[in-house]
Formats: C-alpha cells, structure tokens, sequence
C-alpha cells in the first residue's frame, strides 16, 4: 500500500490581521512602580533623589526644553520686541494673468478658483493681485480684490461683486 500523502494547506496571504513579529524579537516593556518583586518598585530605576530622579529631566532626549544647566536661559536673557497679531488673515494670492486663462470661466468665484488649483480649500481666503493682464470681460463673486484689479476689471468690460 502507497503512503498517504498528506496536503499541506495553501500559504496564506500577508495581510494585517496575520503580522506577527519574529519569535524572540519582541520584548514585554520594563512596567516600572508596581512594588518590591518586580525589581523596579519604589523608585522605578532611578535611584535615591536628584535631579535624574525628577519627572521631566534627564530622560531620553535630555534636559527641561530652554533649561540651561542655572544659568539665565537665552529666551529670557533677549529683550522682547514687536507685536503678533492673533487675528491676522494670510490669503492665497491669486494673480491677474492666471484669472485671464480660465478662458471658459465668466464668473470667477472661489469654488472656480479650486477647481482650477490656483487655491486650496482650507488654507484662507484668495485674493486677486494684478500681475499679469487680462483681455476679457469677467464678473468676480466674493474674492477680494486689489483697486489695481478693481480698475483693469472695469476697463475689460467686467464687474466685481462682493
């Protein structure tokens, strides 16, 4: 009688559900704290007092951010000038030139303006600037616009709207 040939199943695909570490490669953490038979209670490893002991300091990575070592640090050793404005609005400038080439767009508005990848979505309003020409005539619907593009709207034929 034949020896019965046993089928091996068919190598299953890699895939996230089946990733597992090579076997001796992974180590459980230190769990520091948790009492006197873990073999790093009490102080978790950091010896008696000090500054290496504290929370903070001297871990990977090294001291307090800015900390230097007592002496005055630099950020307060500077003297402190000018002004930050919190409401400060940065817009996506948009150019003359570039409105001039969306040849099928009559009405430029924001929403045309994305679609034509001259602005992203979420990054401020746009603004009109003018450099470059424009040779047609263009309504423009809530974009703000410069009084140099105010004026050579008008001239083409065109109108701003706010």
């Amino acid at each position: 009688m034949a020896k019965e040939q046993r089928e091996t199943p068919a190598p299953e695909h890699i895939g996230l559900h089946n990733l597992v570490p090579a076997p001796g490669s992974h180590r459980n953490r230190k769990r520091l704290g948790r009492g006197p038979g873990s073999g790093t209670g009490k102080t978790s490893g950091k010896g008696n007092k000090g500054i290496k002991a504290r929370a903070g300091h001297h871990g990977p990575g090294g001291n307090k951010p800015h900390f230097e070592g007592g002496q005055m640090p630099l950020t307060r050793r500077l003297p402190k000038r000018g002004f930050t404005n919190p409401f400060r609005v940065e817009s996506q400038v948009v150019h003359l030139g570039d409105i001039n080439e969306l040849a099928t767009k009559d009405e430029i508005t924001a929403d045309v303006l994305i679609e034509a990848g001259l602005i992203r979505k979420r990054k401020g309003p746009a603004k009109l600037l003018a450099n470059g020409a424009l040779t047609r005539a263009v309504t423009v619907r809530g974009i703000r616009v410069s009084a140099a593009v105010r004026d050579r709207i008008v001239a083409a034929g065109g109108r701003v709207e706010d």
